[in-house]
């Protein structure tokens, strides 16, 4: 079982690294599309190095630079407020914890369904994107990849913090 977390883990890492170089590959996309625009304004049309596609490469990019990062992030990043559970034992917020991480498991897994199912949509209607023509399918089985990834994490959190809570060693 420590195997097959380390491998998610893993993933998830890897998945993290994908989502900065799509980050960064958005800033190039938003910083070409505002200068060669400009360019194109201040010569009259003169010069035309405008592209098409800029806006979906933002909107798929912001897509995938979170999807891909959650599963990493889902035990690192959260903001917890101690208000209610400052007198708890250790072992008691961990189990709370742990329901909290199964709750993002079935979010997960929840629009992990809706979006297989939204490829089989896209598959038998030939769904494209607008500008860039590509097949929906394939974007939405990268997202089904990422939501599953996050269902997976949260699950294999919430398998430690209940192992912590029972005071078992992961």
């Amino acid at each position: 079982m420590k195997q097959i977390a380390h491998l998610i883990d893993a993933i998830a890492f890897w998945m993290m690294q994908l989502s900065g170089v799509v980050i960064v590959t958005m800033m190039v996309t938003v910083l070409l599309d505002v200068t060669t625009r400009f360019l194109f304004g201040v010569t009259d049309g003169g010069i035309d190095l405008t592209f098409i596609g800029g806006i979906e490469i933002i909107k798929f990019g912001l897509l995938f630079t979170i999807l891909y990062s959650l599963p990493y992030c889902v035990d690192r990043s959260q903001v917890v407020v101690d208000l209610f559970t400052e007198r708890l034992s250790e072992r008691k917020k961990a189990f709370l914890e742990g329901i909290y991480f199964l709750g993002y498991m079935l979010l997960a897994l929840g629009i992990t369904i809706r979006f297989f199912e939204a490829v089989h949509a896209a598959n038998m209607t030939g769904e494209t994107t607008q500008d860039l023509l590509m097949p929906m399918s394939y974007i939405y089985a990268a997202t089904v990849f990422g939501t599953a990834m996050l269902g997976i994490r949260a699950l294999l959190t919430a398998q430690r913090r209940f192992c912590t809570a029972m005071g078992f060693n992961t």
